[in-house]
């Protein structure tokens, strides 16, 4: 019995193990309409053309004001505080990972400078690269002049201002923190709950058997 007890208490602690490897930096909230990044602390929505699945907007696209209001009026599964994602003005051109949307396209999806990216992961849905045969970008909420933000292209992993380019673009909603993880526990929480449970039921007839 006591050999049984510690397969089982070994058993447990492998798997805690592996859950704690399996948590990527991407989880998804909301049940399935946002995603978490646990790198820096924020939440995606999972659509990344939501203004047009909404029926917002026909198109999608937006000037900058617009894509500003649009972020702060969202209301997903009564979570509201929504925004547009932050910009690093220090950098331009590629590379640019220490802005929000930088991070996602080089470090969480894997995107390559000057290229789109070739598998978008499952968690998300419409990212929008090219329209109309033209690579589009993605609104920042950061400006470079009144009217217009700093933008994004995730057709090319590029990171510039607003300057230069039409003053109509996407828009995709981001949020700070980690939205929606106390109202659901995740499936990884269950399992940690029943092996602590496992674990604490081990040690006590370990000691009974002592």
């Amino acid at each position: 019995m006591v050999k049984l007890i510690r397969i089982l208490l070994c058993s447990g602690v492998f798997s805690v193990g592996l859950l704690a490897n399996a948590n990527a930096a991407l989880e998804t909230r909301l049940g399935g309409l946002a995603v978490y990044d646990t790198d820096i602390d924020i939440t995606w929505l999972a659509d990344a053309d939501y203004a047009k699945t909404s029926g917002y907007d026909a198109d999608g696209v937006l000037s900058w004001p617009d894509a500003k209001a649009w972020a702060a009026g969202l209301s997903i599964e009564g979570v509201t505080g929504w925004r547009l994602p932050t910009a690093d003005t220090s950098c331009t051109g590629h590379n640019c990972n220490h802005s929000e949307m930088g991070h996602l396209f080089y470090d969480e999806l894997g995107g390559k400078a000057g290229f789109p990216i070739l598998s978008i992961s499952s968690l998300f849905s419409n990212i929008r690269d090219y329209f109309g045969g033209f690579e589009q970008f993605y609104w920042t909420g950061t400006e470079f002049t009144p009217d217009l933000g700093w933008i994004f292209f995730f057709a090319n992993g590029h990171q510039g201002w607003g300057g230069d380019i039409p003053h109509y673009g996407f828009a995709w909603a981001v949020h700070d923190g980690d939205v929606g993880a106390a109202l659901v526990p995740e499936p990884e929480a269950y399992a940690m709950m029943s092996i602590g449970l496992l674990m604490l039921f081990g040690f006590r007839r370990l000691r009974q058997q002592c």
